[in-house]
């Protein structure tokens, strides 16, 4: 067993480097530029969400309060008549990407964190690279990648949007095993 004190530098690069690796993802690669798209009739749709004062938040069309409300005629019809959808509506003005990338770093950390915990728990000092690659990577890989399906399986997300989150998810697992496996106390 390791201690966890003397996994505090793996935690911290590997956050680095898949802060630095999402970074290239998104601004050089460029493969996310086709996860959303413009609504038809944009300036319309937004002046009557601002209209009827829609804040913030989560929002399902058409929503329901039941199952049994949505088994009436009346929803039936709405939902075949569309749209279906789910919105997920920010505060105004344009987003504070520090207070994005602040809290997608501390999201590493945390992941790095548990990563840590668990390898610690199981992997003895002077562990061979690929025993910690392995372990260190499975676990990564299910911290950044595993609940991506669930936004395709019930929020609606495209399946190809989802497909590169995994990807991502991948990527960020890799990095964070190699990390772990250099870095692994002897």
């Amino acid at each position: 067993m390791v201690g966890l004190g003397a996994l505090w530098l793996p935690i911290l690069l590997s956050s680095v480097v898949v802060f630095i690796a999402r970074s290239l993802i998104h601004m050089a690669l460029k493969y996310h530029a086709t996860d959303f798209s413009g609504m038809p009739g944009e300036a319309a749709v937004a002046e009557a969400m601002r209209r009827q004062g829609v804040g913030p938040g989560n929002y399902m069309i058409p929503h329901c309060g039941s199952h049994a409300e949505a088994r009436t005629p009346e929803n039936l019809k709405r939902f075949e008549d569309g749209p279906v959808g789910v919105f997920m509506i920010a505060p105004r003005g344009m987003p504070n990407m520090g207070r994005h990338l602040t809290l997608w770093f501390l999201y590493t950390v945390a992941i790095g964190f548990m990563v840590a915990y668990v390898a610690s728990r199981t992997l003895a000092p002077g562990a061979e690279y690929l025993t910690v690659f392995r372990l260190v990577g499975t676990v990564a890989f299910l911290a950044y990648a595993g609940s991506e399906p669930v936004q395709s399986i019930w929020k609606f997300v495209h399946w190809s949007t989802t497909a590169k989150l995994v990807l991502d998810g991948l990527i960020y697992g890799l990095l964070t095993a190699g990390v772990f496996g250099w870095l692994w106390p002897n």
